[in-house]
């Protein structure tokens, strides 16, 4: 694929006819093989898709940024990435997101290298969707989409296929009349691919608004049941006074790989995006022996789609119950920093915006030191790790340590000898100070949580 030259940015800050109207080729997107048996291959099993982004603000940096984010999207969707165009824009055309004139020339583009499919960097409108279509003579599928499709794609539990089904039919409904004849393309069976209703959902496409909302207020329901078997088990935890740390962060910033390596959960770990939706809870100890659970959560995104976060919310909840944010950040990526504040975003979304934070900045093995340094500059208590190599590891958990809510009711009891299961409690999730024994039992001062402190109030001394 031939690169161009940036356009540069306006010094008055309006925009230039020329910047305006111009495509720009993104460089170093592509993802077509050389090797004439691999595409021999991936022309049969891959979609060969087109990316379009509409660049509205910010520098052309960002606007690359967005657009290699995308490809990486359609790649872990199995797409075959042939070209990569930006448009300079004031705002997204209200009819066909890039305008009439430039949808003309994106046909004549995917017209020549053969893609069947254009995927927008952006949430396109019922009408722009379907009049782009009718421009392109392919598949449209925007950002949004895309995502939910990947989420379709790696869902396993019976929960986290609920939630996507509901987040797809969420996304469908205003559609329904838009997409017409493409919805029923995109229907098809034999895989159908990006774009296509995954899994429960392929028979949804061409039912009744009615059917659709009737359905969605099953899984809701189904989703609220199953939500109520998580209350009760955090429930169980919280009476247990155990601490909970959700490890939060962007997609593919190394959450499953730092929850395997502080706890041997044996978590699947993918070098693609979303590889976890399933939360998994694993405990784990301080080096004092106090237990606390840590939670690794499905990663986020920048413009994560609003019906994903509503359809997740039931799993979120583990994350909005912690007392602990590790908050993982690939430092080795060029903006971690836009990283971070996607992954506050969606945090403030679900109202878990003031819960304490961690900052874990790993693949610290690859990360620039003028990256690691402006991270440490701006979050002072920034940890650098490796889930790779085990590097910083220790510093992490004496972080996490440190950070955990401590017991707070002083208490003085000696506890007879037959109730060793309160000795054992007290050590578990308390602070011992002093430890002896007499004739009546073991005697103990220290911190504990209040709900312990309850129960030994018959020891008092």
């Amino acid at each position: 694929m031939v690169g161009s030259t940036l356009v540069s940015e306006p010094s008055d800050g309006s925009l230039q006819v020329e910047e305006r109207e111009a495509l720009r080729r993104v460089a170093g997107l592509s993802t077509e093989l050389t090797d004439i048996t691999e595409v021999e291959y991936r022309q049969i099993r891959l979609e060969k898709v087109v990316l379009i982004g509409v660049w509205t603000s910010g520098t052309a940096l960002s606007a690359d940024l967005s657009l290699a984010e995308l490809a990486r999207l359609a790649e872990t969707a199995g797409a075959v990435v042939l070209d990569a165009l930006v448009q300079r824009r004031s705002k997204p055309d209200a009819g066909t997101f890039v305008g009439s004139g430039k949808a003309r020339e994106l046909a004549e583009i995917i017209g020549a290298v053969g893609a069947d499919t254009l995927i927008c960097d952006g949430e396109l409108t019922p009408g722009q969707l379907s009049q782009l279509e009718k421009i392109v003579k392919v598949k449209v599928v925007d950002r949004t989409w895309l995502i939910l499709d990947i989420f379709a794609q790696h869902a396993r539990s019976r929960e986290g296929k609920a939630q996507v089904e509901l987040a797809q039919l969420e996304y469908m409904l205003p559609r329904l009349r838009g997409w017409g004849e493409s919805m029923s393309r995109q229907a098809s069976t034999g895989g159908g691919g990006i774009g296509a209703l995954r899994g429960p959902g392929e028979t949804k496409l061409e039912v009744d608004r009615r059917r659709i909302r009737t359905h969605m207020a099953r899984l809701r329901r189904q989703l609220r049941t199953m939500a109520n078997a998580r209350v009760v088990q955090r429930a169980e935890r919280h009476r247990a006074g155990t601490p909970a740390v959700a490890i939060v962060g962007y997609t593919n910033a190394g959450k499953s790989s730092l929850l395997n390596r502080l706890t041997d959960a044996g978590v699947l770990v993918r070098d693609e995006l979303f590889a976890t939706l399933d939360p998994t809870v694993r405990r784990a100890r301080t080096t004092s022996g106090r237990e606390y659970t840590l939670a690794d959560t499905v990663g986020f995104v920048r413009h994560l789609p609003h019906q994903l976060v509503e359809a997740f919310r039931s799993t979120l909840e583990e994350v909005n119950q912690a007392d602990l944010l590790l908050h993982v950040v690939d430092g080795s990526d060029p903006d971690p920093l836009g990283q971070i504040a996607a992954v506050r975003e969606v945090l403030t979304e679900i109202g878990a915006g003031d819960i304490p934070e961690l900052i874990a900045v790993n693949k610290s093995e690859i990360t620039p030191e003028t990256s690691l340094a402006e991270l440490r500059h701006r979050f002072p208590g920034a940890i650098a790790v490796s889930a790779l190599t085990g590097d910083g590891l220790d510093t992490l958990r004496a972080a996490v340590e440190e950070a955990l809510p401590r017991p707070d009711v002083p208490v003085a009891v000696t506890v007879p000898f037959d109730r060793g299961d309160l000795v054992s409690e007290i050590h578990e999730h308390g602070q011992v100070t002093s430890s002896s024994y007499s004739d009546h039992g073991t005697t103990i001062r220290g911190l504990v949580p209040g709900w312990l402190a309850a129960r030994l109030t018959d020891y008092a001394d």
